[in-house]
């Protein structure tokens, strides 16, 4: 199916399924502007595309994000398409607590959204036109062990995503969240415990890019996965909490070598 776009923005590009992603759409003859802290990484991908333009940048910056949108409409055009895939993991132990590694989560993970939304939002709303996509995970859907950090900034972008669905709507904006299971990427290569149903990032890529050409609202993979974290959703907490501690903790307790 040809894509429907012209000109696409991504931040996370440089690795995982940001990069992924982003040639997916090169090949799709869409222009894509990279965005990622990595200078290198994203210039020796553009060196290999003239449908690929390198914006480095710290989303974590709200003034530079706010820049960065604006040199992208001016170098590229004005925006079709956002996948707002900048987004960082790290996992919480109870007798190490330390609220940096929250700090850190919300900054990268949610408010790096919000800085772009920021940016994105005026433009759109005066073309009448734009999709803007989260990338959220399937962690968001109820609360997990040791992804104290991570989790809730995920389920704050899912939250996010229905609520701007519907305020974007009258303005002609599309919106979508991608709820991903386990990808196989520089992110998760340090995980220590069983990743069931880990997919490429090579064949996320290729879910999303083809659940946001069907201009759907949620994407979530691999079913496999997805449909037993739905199921959580719906339990009452009771039966959620033995069920976690019973067969989810359990992935977490088992020695590396036994993994």
């Amino acid at each position: 199916m040809a894509s429907h776009w012209q000109r696409a923005w991504i931040t996370g590009a440089s690795m995982g399924i940001g990069r992924e992603m982003a040639l997916l759409l090169a090949e799709k003859k869409v222009h894509v502007a990279l965005s990622a802290r990595s200078k290198d990484k994203l210039n020796a991908m553009a060196q290999n595309s003239d449908r690929l333009s390198a914006f480095p940048l710290d989303v974590t910056d709200r003034a530079a994000v706010g820049a960065t949108v604006g040199q992208i409409e001016q170098d590229v055009g004005p925006l079709d398409l956002a996948i707002l895939n900048a987004g960082i993991l790290e996992f919480v132990e109870l007798d190490n607590f330390d609220a940096s590694i929250f700090e850190q989560a919300m900054r990268v993970n949610y408010l790096g959204v919000i800085y772009a939304l920021e940016a994105l939002l005026p433009r759109m709303i005066e073309r009448g036109a734009g999709h803007i996509v989260l990338i959220g995970s399937v962690s968001g859907y109820r609360g997990m062990p040791k992804a104290a950090a991570y989790g809730p900034t995920k389920a704050a972008l899912i939250n996010l995503a229905e609520s701007l669905k519907l305020d974007a709507e009258p303005y002609g904006i599309k919106i979508s969240i991608v709820n991903p299971g386990y990808v196989d990427t520089p992110m998760t290569e340090k995980n220590d415990f069983e990743m069931p149903f880990i997919i490429s990032a090579e064949k996320a890529a290729r879910k999303i890019i083809s659940g946001l050409e069907r201009d759907k609202f949620e994407i979530a993979f691999p079913v496999r996965l997805v449909r037993p974290m739905r199921m959580l959703r719906r339990l009452p907490d009771g039966l959620f909490f033995w069920i976690v501690r019973r067969f989810i903790a359990k992935m977490w307790e088992a020695p590396p070598e036994q993994k």
